[in-house]
């Protein structure tokens, strides 16, 4: 019998994965991924960014894990030699308006504990990155790129040398999760696996997978596209590092905005869509068992209610080229249709109540000898060592 088991091979679950067996290095340690590689969802598909705090609610689980994670994770990735820079941000007001918000984010970045943050004039702005126009901006020189897949390939490596019977086995279904008084009992499509305690970690199949170990978690996923464009290559050259819009209040996404990749290159995005397919990257992906879940839970019409403005011009922007270049043409005026390519999206699980509200902490519950992650949101791959810490302290 296995020590403990994890579903999920996502960053955050071998995240725990690497913690639980750095303290005990004896134990043997299974993980168990449904494809055929690990990280091919939210962690292979995020914008790669290393976040540094600054939007949390002080106190929040969020914060905490991101401030603590982001130093334990920059600890690890240059230990082991995993692509990554700290390169900075800025986050650009391009009105007066979004300019009244600034103080509000930079007093919060401060009560988060980072340093160095500084509001910026138009000028300075430009001296940073010469193409953004903007009135005022913040400058957060925290903020870094890093290879997540990479980091999470890492882990498994650092997984086996400290314990060779610790296993880490993809293209591994779970079809049943059944409690005993002494183990956990999981199955896959073709074999049975017994350990004396789980953690599950299933990102987008996340609450399917607590209501097969019993829970009715308060709660639903519900999936969020994310549609990227990348820059030409003569196009890249006038972004530096790392550019955002000012967060609208009344909208619960960061907006558009402009990343160098560690690997090379420039991507800007993501937009925001209701997505029809858990799993779907494609603008036409469709499921209709995921559909069918998504449009029958109340949550669901309950937030397209409150947002059902912003949710329109997502959509549009979604699926009009010329749209995404206005949205982008906002910081980068002088772009042009010719500057950006179509590239990959990304499916956000977004965890909704029943009254359309968007959960924004993390969200772990011990259900006997399981541990369920029901709710990882950004920023879970900067904060994924922390947040093992607190997934093993449940």
């Amino acid at each position: 019998m296995t020590d403990l088991l994890i579903i999920g091979g996502g960053i955050i679950g071998l995240s725990t994965a690497y913690k639980y067996q750095l303290q005990y290095p004896e134990a043997e340690v299974l993980v168990l991924e449904k494809e055929p590689e690990l990280s091919l969802h939210q962690t292979g598909r995020n914008s790669g960014v290393i976040h540094s705090g600054i939007y949390y609610k002080p106190g929040s689980l969020k914060a905490l894990n991101c401030v603590n994670g982001y130093a334990q994770l920059l600890d690890f990735v240059r230990a082991q030699g995993v692509a990554h820079e700290v390169c900075g941000k800025i986050i650009v007001a391009t009105n007066a308006e979004e300019a009244l918000r600034l103080p509000g984010i930079l007093e919060r970045g401060t009560a988060n504990g980072l340093a160095g943050l500084r509001l910026i004039d138009a000028q300075e702005i430009q001296e940073i990155e010469p193409a953004v126009r903007g009135v005022q901006g913040i400058w957060v020189p925290q903020t870094g790129i890093v290879d997540y897949p990479g980091m999470v390939r890492k882990m498994a490596e650092c997984i086996r040398q400290i314990q060779p019977k610790s296993r880490v086995l993809c293209g591994q279904m779970v079809r049943s999760i059944e409690q005993t008084s002494g183990a956990v009992r999981v199955r896959t499509q073709g074999q049975e696996f017994q350990a004396a305690q789980a953690i599950v970690c299933g990102g987008l199949q996340a609450d399917r997978l607590a209501r097969m170990d019993g829970l009715q978690p308060d709660l639903q996923i519900v999936p969020f596209r994310g549609d990227y464009y990348d820059l030409t290559p003569a196009a890249a050259t006038k972004v530096r590092n790392l550019i955002y819009p000012v967060p609208d209040p009344a909208f619960p996404f960061l907006g558009v905005h402009f990343t160098r990749m560690v690997h090379g290159g420039v991507e800007c995005g993501p937009n925001a869509v209701f997505s029809f397919k858990r799993e779907g990257y494609t603008r036409t992906a469709f499921s209709m068992r995921d559909a069918g879940e998504a449009l029958s839970y109340p949550g669901t019409w309950r937030l397209f209610g409150k947002h059902w403005r912003h949710g329109l011009g997502e959509y549009q922007r979604a699926f009009s080229k010329r749209r995404f270049l206005t949205a982008l043409q906002s910081l980068i005026p002088g772009l042009e249709m010719r500057d950006i390519v179509p590239a990959r999206s990304g499916v956000r699980a977004q965890a909704l109540d029943p009254r359309g509200g968007l959960i924004d902490d993390f969200v772990i519950v011990r259900n006997g000898h399981c541990v369920h992650v029901l709710n990882a949101p950004s920023p879970a791959a900067t904060a994924c060592l922390a947040i093992a810490d607190t997934i093993l302290a449940v």
